[in-house]
């Protein structure tokens, strides 16, 4: 065999050491690649987990509020539970819960019902708590087609557990035919399947209770000082699967009802047989009108001279409802201002009602996220607020409730820091609060599955910067003077902030310094203009075709006054704000603001996006199988353009939110469409939309009628009111203009909703703007109360 050239061998050497050192080369690589790549896959699960667990992650452990429960004693009973005609609870997670029920045997052979959560379709002819102080007692006058029911309570502090109550259920009638009539009254307790503690049937008088449970100790509840003979007395121990069951759990136990047997149930013949397990009693009576019946509640560990019942009762409630007239006028000053004696009477049922609407709610919410697949529980809550509507809305509404704190903050400051701080609780690490509280069995049973999910790109007006604003307005002195408010503000303070922040970085628009509310529906076919129900002003036209390229003028004007209140809050608690006055004063400049929103060919401030007004709802062409339902139908091709035809309430978000300078000709220009009877004015208070408006009082799809397209709605008129009280002490030239229609408007608004309180026995969800007639949800005592702050002038 030849010997190879040194050149050739040492090359081959070399290739094969290079091909040695490239296989090791590569086996290393491989060996590191590997893991690393594991890394990054097992670092992406870990961080879309991370994610997926944001939605529903509190904000930090530091809770605002520190107190509640047994440790706020004279907050712990109340008629905390608005959605029913009268019950009682307390501010515990799992709670005892009272309730009445009744119904007329006559009738209820006939088609009638049982009375008990309160609904529209009882068609009462009213019910309202006409005295309530949010904290000792309440009187509720309800109107059942001639039939007066009262109902009342008083609280009294004594012992460790909440101390007792005693709560009185009149039934009276002015009408003579009616006297004698007959009614069966319900009187149950309950206790929640999570609840520690028991019920049991023991005999006083009448059928009652006696039970045990971890908040309240041992208790007692007693039916006594009956006012008539009793004709039947019967009573029913037995299983409920939820408090949301409890007439359903009744009826499901109903005897044949025959002409001669009023009678429910059948009293058993040994209670000792009875189970354990068993957490609703009910005992019913059968009397007739008129009748009184008082319903003692009495704590074990309590000590007392007297039972609080009979005279006793008497004069506890009389000390109360005086004590409230008194403070009512000393807060309101409506006498002095010359109201009438039943001006004033409206005016404290209004009141009470939003006061004594308020709820205290535990449960979960249900979240989604882009994270998500599907919908996922909130963490375990509980929510003490008011609710605007005890038939229709009753739970929590993050913009409602911002409204209905600058009437609880007048009355009780304390009350009001107590809401927001159980609000302000509910923030999630995003620093998001879901604007919809569905909290518990009842609460869930009267919301339509299709709103109850809560979606975290979704916003509402950050009202609670608005009321906070006003409290610092008007009550500093009484938040400095009490080192414990200032200190749940402070609390609140890292919230306040990370719900601003959140705002101004998950709702911007695609232009620098503009916003956007999300949660449209870009690919409707059956909405004549797309809702915007996150703004609050649900079907409200804005831009026809949804896009991220939309600017929306009224989420512009609620971040800049939110961050104008934060430098307030700021400068309160010694914070510093310079972040939040840049934002605000870049937020407020006039000139960019117009560069923006406003139409030099319209004279309005608008929307912008991809719009046109050429959209119709008509019936598809051609057969169809099944029902013909409208569809919407573009006839004009959209384009990018300020939604300037439309002219209401978006439109005077400058003005609600001190924006526009005051000596500002465009100033002079809103003002003059506000008093246009064609465009916003009437008799009765500010239509939402003008009348020249592409879709002033549409249907925005076959069922559903225009709600915010022309209605009149109490709480913008409200924010109008205090905004042209506003311009009208701000030195400028549209001051006496400003003055003049401040004084209009808050007389015609006044007026009309004392003559529809007259007229059908309820405040109203909004009033129709060519009658001025009540409409919507009835009673509506949340934001429409607010009527009481402009017979009171307090802005």
């Amino acid at each position: 065999m030849p010997k190879m050239e040194p050149s050739k061998k040492q090359a081959m050497n070399e290739n094969d050491r290079f091909q040695s050192e490239e296989g090791s080369s590569y086996l290393c690589s491989t060996r590191t690649f590997i893991p690393a790549f594991c890394l990054v896959i097992a670092f992406l699960i870990g961080y879309k987990g991370y994610l997926e667990t944001r939605i529903n992650t509190p904000f930090d452990k530091v809770k605002i509020v520190q107190k509640t429960g047994l440790a706020v004693p004279d907050r712990y009973w109340g008629s905390y539970r608005p959605n029913v005609y009268f019950g009682m609870k307390t501010r515990d997670p799992y709670s005892l819960v009272t309730g009445i029920m009744w119904y007329y045997p006559e009738t209820i052979e006939r088609g009638g019902d049982i009375r008990h959560w309160c609904e529209q379709s009882d068609y009462l002819k009213g019910y309202s708590w006409v005295e309530h102080d949010g904290r000792n007692f309440g009187v509720q006058v309800i109107n059942d087609d001639g039939i007066e029911i009262t109902t009342s309570f008083v609280k009294k502090l004594r012992g460790g557990y909440g101390g007792d109550w005693t709560a009185r259920v009149s039934f009276n009638t002015k009408i003579k035919s009616r006297i004698g009539d007959v009614v069966s009254l319900m009187f149950y307790t309950a206790i929640e399947n999570q609840t520690i503690g028991y019920i049991q049937p023991e005999y006083f008088d009448l059928a009652g209770v006696d039970g045990y449970t971890e908040g309240l100790g041992h208790f007692k509840i007693k039916l006594s000082n009956v006012t008539q003979s009793v004709i039947h007395e019967s009573f029913l121990f037995t299983r409920c699967a939820g408090l949301n069951l409890i007439k359903e759990t009744v009826l499901g136990t109903l005897s044949a009802l025959r002409s001669n047997d009023v009678r429910l149930f059948s009293l058993p013949n040994e209670v000792s047989s009875m189970s354990t397990k068993d957490n609703l009693f009910v005992t019913q009576v059968t009397l007739k009108i008129p009748f009184d019946i008082d319903i003692i509640f009495e704590s074990q560990n309590a000590l007392r001279p007297e039972p609080l019942a009979g005279k006793n009762y008497d004069a506890e409630l009389e000390k109360h409802i005086k004590s409230f007239n008194d403070k009512f006028e000393n807060t309101f000053k409506l006498a002095s201002k010359g109201y009438s004696e039943d001006e004033v009477k409206f005016a404290q049922a209004a009141f009470s009602n939003l006061i004594g609407g308020i709820g205290y709610f535990y449960g979960t919410s249900r979240v989604l996220s882009e994270h998500t697949e599907s919908p996922v529980p909130y963490w375990k809550a509980a929510l003490y607020t008011a609710v605007p509507s005890r038939s229709f809305f009753p739970r929590g509404f993050l913009w409602d409730e911002g409204f209905h704190g600058l009437m609880i903050s007048v009355w009780d400051l304390d009350i009001e820091l107590d809401i927001i701080s159980h609000w302000f609780d509910l923030m999630n690490v995003e620093g998001w609060i879901p604007r919809e509280q569905i909290l518990g069995a009842e609460a869930l049973d009267r919301v339509p599955a299709e709103f109850v999910t809560q979606v975290n790109t979704n916003a509402n007006p950050p009202l609670f910067l608005l009321t906070l604003n006003f409290i610092i307005q008007n009550f500093e002195e009484q938040l400095i003077e009490q080192s414990t408010r200032l200190e749940t503000l402070d609390r609140m303070y890292t919230r306040l902030v990370a719900w601003f922040d959140w705002f101004n970085t998950t709702q911007t628009g695609n232009v620098f310094g503009t916003y956007r509310w999300r949660g449209r529906d870009a690919n409707t076919t059956r909405e004549l203009n797309p809702k915007t129900l996150t703004s609050g002003f649900d079907d409200y036209p804005r831009a026809s075709h949804p896009t991220d390229e939309e600017r929306h003028i009224d989420l512009r004007c609620w971040i800049a006054y939110s961050a104008a209140t934060i430098v307030t809050i700021s400068n309160l608690l010694n914070k510093p704000s310079y972040r939040f006055a840049e934002t605000a004063a870049y937020l407020k400049d006039n000139t960019l603001l117009d560069r923006y929103h406003w139409s030099d060919k319209y004279e309005v401030y608008a929307d912008y996006g991809l719009h046109t007004d050429d959209v119709i709802l008509a019936y598809p062409s051609g057969k169809s199988r099944g029902p013909r339902v409208k569809e919407r139908r573009v006839l004009k091709p959209p384009v990018y353009r300020l939604v300037d035809t439309t002219f209401g309430y978006n439109s005077l978000m400058p003005l609600i939110t001190f924006i526009i300078d005051p000596d500002s000709p465009k100033l002079g220009k809103i003002l003059e469409k506000i008093a246009d009877p064609e465009l916003l004015w009437t008799d009765f208070g500010l239509r939402s939309l003008s009348k020249k408006s592409p879709l002033y009082m549409k249907y925005n799809t076959e069922q559903d009628r225009p709600y915010w397209r022309g209605p009149i709605w109490i709480n913008v008129n409200y924010l109008v009111v205090r905004a042209l009280k506003h311009y009208s002490e701000t030195l400028g030239p549209y001051n006496k203009v400003a003055e003049s229609l401040y004084h209009k408007l808050r007389n015609n608004i006044v007026k009309n909703v004392y003559s529809e309180y007259k007229r059908t026995g309820y405040l109203w969800e909004h009033y129709n703007e060519r009658t001025g007639h009540g409409e919507g949800a009835r009673p509506f005592t949340g934001w429409t109360s607010l009527v009481i702050l402009m017979m009171a002038e307090i802005f």
